[in-house]
């Protein structure tokens, strides 16, 4: 469910309200039922789902039918006004990490997930509760012990995965080498597959105004990043760089490539919200589980005003569903 404070409730209500996509799998909402059912009601959507409580028994084996809240009952402990909290902290990082461990379980068991979708989380919340993760994406890479993975957004316009996600604008030059680059070229070589695209076609940026100018603006190009792409291209993936950050999504959102490896988070980020805001959806490379989640944040401005779209979620929740089964037909993944 995200943070109970910000918008997180209000999508995932909404999202599960679409029949084609309330269909395409069955659901357990980790969360709290009074939050969500006050969500419900401001969008006047009828609160179809079964609830079980966090401690109850049937909580064993859990999903009792298309939707299912396992409700954490934490609505009493949460500050007024939305806005990053501790308690909004607490909570969010309790359902994801419970989640996360449904998730990992064996096949066959009941409780075992095969997708995790995640809400909006707020990293100051889980600051003022002293969780110091940077992300979701971090902590899924310890939680699975994964030592490969990667940021990407997959949008109909465009698809894109960091090299650097959560990485302080001048520290980027000292977190950049030649296998952090190339890790993310093998991830969205692989990611494209998985989407259908048999040759994928990769464009790889550069760090640099002007990929470097050949060294008059940074030597990371020559020194790091054509290393990596000369790596992957030994591999037999058809990747080419590096190429200014400026002019390369252009191409790439006109057909011209099928993925873009940006080196930092708004190089990447900034072209794919701008292009596909309401349909990009975030997913972590290299995990041994799927996980998608909305591109957008909390937006505590407008939680708890029935303002938010569930676009995102809705599209978040069809990829995690088509990545589970990818020979079935494409029937929600731009819901």
């Amino acid at each position: 469910m995200g943070d109970p404070l910000g918008i997180g409730p209000e999508v995932v209500v909404k999202a599960l309200a679409d029949p084609a996509i309330r269909s395409s799998a069955r659901f357990v909402i980790y969360g709290d039922n009074e939050v969500l059912l006050a969500a419900a009601e401001k969008a006047d959507i009828h609160p179809n789902w079964f609830r079980v409580g966090i401690k109850h028994a049937r909580d064993e084996s859990m999903v009792l039918g298309d939707v299912t809240v396992i409700d954490y009952a934490i609505a009493h402990t949460l500050t007024s006004g939305n806005e990053p909290s501790r308690s909004g902290g607490n909570a969010s990082k309790t359902f994801v990490e419970d989640a996360i461990t449904d998730a990992l379980r064996p096949c066959g068991d009941p409780r075992r997930l095969d997708a995790l979708v995640t809400a909006p989380i707020s990293k100051e919340s889980w600051a003022l509760a002293g969780f110091r993760w940077p992300g979701h994406t971090e902590l899924l890479a310890m939680r699975t012990k994964t030592k490969r993975q990667a940021m990407a957004f997959v949008s109909p316009r465009l698809n894109v995965v960091l090299a650097t996600a959560h990485v302080p604008l001048m520290e980027i030059r000292d977190h950049l080498t030649i296998g952090r680059v190339h890790e993310p070229i093998v991830l969205g070589h692989e990611l494209c597959q998985q989407l259908g695209i048999a040759k994928p076609r990769i464009a790889v940026c550069g760090l640099n105004p002007h990929a470097g100018e050949n060294g008059i603006f940074g030597d990371e190009e020559r020194r790091i990043i054509k290393p990596a792409i000369d790596m992957a291209r030994s591999k037999g993936i058809d990747v080419q760089g590096p190429f200014p950050g400026d002019t390369i999504f252009i191409e790439a959102a006109s057909g011209g490539w099928d993925l873009v490896v940006a080196m930092y988070h708004d190089q990447g980020l900034i072209p794919v919200k701008l292009l596909g805001f309401d349909k990009a959806v975030n997913v972590t490379l290299g995990l041994p589980i799927v996980r998608t989640s909305p591109d957008h944040g909390t937006a505590f401005g407008i939680s708890g005003k029935n303002k938010a779209s569930d676009g995102s979620m809705r599209a978040a929740i069809a990829l995690a569903v088509q990545l589970c089964t990818p020979n079935t037909a494409d029937v929600v993944r731009h819901a």
